[in-house]
């Protein structure tokens, strides 16, 4: 019977997530990530696997725990207030923790080497699964009349995304919540039918 774990394994991984999220998959080393949970490499080898192992249960806890303002948005009455929840969502938990602004997924998906790459695709396939629920959502806005027939239901969902990741983007790079949030509103400034909801 091997000795038991020494650590709390939950404790351990949001400390890894802090790491990831500051650092990007790539830019956190094993020193980095033994420094922050406090745990030496072969136990956090036995605990996780390798750093791509505990990079995705980073990504997964991510997801659950930080992201829940996501699904939260597509419950909304309309179009509007969906895209407004997301937006203005995303402008919050990228500027709330000024140790690690900006987007874990976005960093993650900024993988550049080839042993990278698996992290990289599993970063673009959740993002593409949120894009994938949100034109769902508007495909349904269109069908209720919500939104006009001539939606691009497809095109809206990959602006409202793009737009989310450049949040991202200029979070990490100091922009303030003040004006990431007139960003947001200016992204809704064009919303099809505008109707303020």
């Amino acid at each position: 019977m091997g000795r038991p774990r020494e650590f709390d394994v939950d404790e351990a991984l949001d400390a890894a997530l802090g790491v990831f999220w500051r650092k990007g998959y790539e830019g956190a080393s094993y020193a980095d990530l033994t420094a922050a949970t406090g745990v030496e490499r072969p136990a956090l080898y036995s605990a996780f696997g390798n750093k791509e192992a505990l990079f995705l249960k980073a990504l997964d806890r991510y997801y659950t725990q930080y992201l829940d303002f996501f699904p939260a948005a597509l419950e909304l009455p309309t179009s509007r207030e969906v895209a407004a929840h997301i937006l203005h969502g995303a402008v919050e938990l990228n500027t709330r923790y000024a140790d690690h602004t900006g987007c874990l997924g976005v960093h993650g998906a900024l993988a550049g080497s080839d042993e990278a790459e698996p992290v990289r695709q599993a970063v673009v396939e959740a993002r593409a699964h949120g894009e994938t629920l949100l034109r769902k959502r508007l495909e349904r806005a269109r069908k209720e009349g919500d939104l006009p027939r001539t939606a691009n239901c497809t095109a809206l969902s990959a602006f409202v995304c793009a737009v989310v990741h450049g949040i991202a983007v200029q979070a990490k790079a100091g922009f303030s919540r003040a004006t990431l949030d007139a960003v947001a509103e200016q992204a809704l400034s064009t919303w099809p039918g505008s109707k303020r909801g």
